[in-house]
Parts: C-alpha cells; structure tokens; sequence
C-alpha cells in the first residue's frame, strides 16, 4: 500500500500572500539595486541567515543532504554578521565586488506554510543571475525558507534558509545575497 504524505498547511488569506509576494518583490529590487543598507533594514535585530552545505545522498539518506547550523555550511551568519560584510563592500577593498556585479534576483513559487502570531513560515523559489566583468556569469537557484516576523506594521525576515539547488558551486566567488 502506498504512503500518503500530507500538504504542508497553506493559508486561504490572498491578502497575507500578496502582501508577502509584494515584500518579496522589493527585496529582489533592494538586491539588483545595490540597496544593500536597504536590504540589512529587512532583517530583524535577531536574524540568523543559513545556507547549508548540499551532499549527494541516496533515497534512503535524504535527511542528511543538508549540512546543520555548527557543521559545515557556506554562510552561518546573524545580523552583525551580514552588516559587516555591507560595510566590507562600503570600503572598495571587497575585490571581488570591485567592479560591482549586476544581479537579477527572480522571487516566486511564495508558499505560506504556517502563521503563528506576528511570524509567518514561508517558502519560495528563487533564481538568481550574476554577471560579473566581461565574461563572468553565474546561475544560482533553490528555495529559500524563511521566518517573516512583523515589526513595527512591517514584515522582516527573522530566519532565512537558502536551499541552493547545487551540490558544488562552479563560481569564482559567492560574492552575492540570496
């Protein structure tokens, strides 16, 4: 007998889901502008930004293709951490972003998986460009898993897991925010 899984929980509420597509479509804006000043202001105080390390695993191992928060992951930063690295590009000495990349950030695939109280469990898909110099171009696509907490009548984002759909990123740098 087949197992049956069940639908993550979805909202009917269109009106939280256009007002989370709208945050959603700014953010990728802030990014492809260079708003990166901008960009930390969406953040709460306490957020934490992850973006596990992917293995190739069997079936049978699914739950350990993604790296934990304390192993190895290609970031593992808060807040402070994320400002640091915009003031490291505020200072012209970042190398890899002088001359800076032109993005392209495309949001959508929005999914409401939970509402509780002032935060929102959400996930989209994402895709992104980079483009860099003459000839240097990148493609990264995943899903990003967020926390949404509303602060102050505006949504921020409280946790963010990005998904990156590779295993081995064949990029010079991972210059850019997803």
């Amino acid at each position: 007998m087949a197992t049956q899984t069940k639908a993550a929980p979805q909202t009917t509420d269109r009106e939280l889901w256009s007002e989370l597509m709208d945050f959603y479509i700014e953010e990728a804006w802030i990014l492809d502008e260079r708003r990166f000043h901008d960009w930390l202001d969406l953040f709460t105080e306490d957020a934490f930004y992850f973006m596990p390390r992917r293995k190739n695993v069997y079936r049978r191992d699914l739950a350990k293709e993604f790296s934990g928060p304390g192993d190895l992951a290609l970031m593992e930063e808060h807040k402070t951490d994320l400002q640091m690295r915009v003031a490291r590009l505020d200072t012209g000495m970042a190398w890899a972003e002088d001359p800076p990349s032109r993005t392209r950030h495309l949001v959508g695939n929005l999914a409401i998986q939970s509402v509780d109280g002032d935060e929102v469990h959400c996930k989209t898909a994402f895709i992104a460009h980079k483009s860099h110099l003459e000839t240097d171009q990148d493609l990264y696509t995943g899903a990003r898993h967020d926390i949404l907490r509303r602060v102050d009548g505006q949504w921020k984002i409280a946790r963010r897991t990005v998904l990156i759909d590779a295993n081995v990123l064949l990029s010079k740098n991972l210059s850019i925010f997803l």
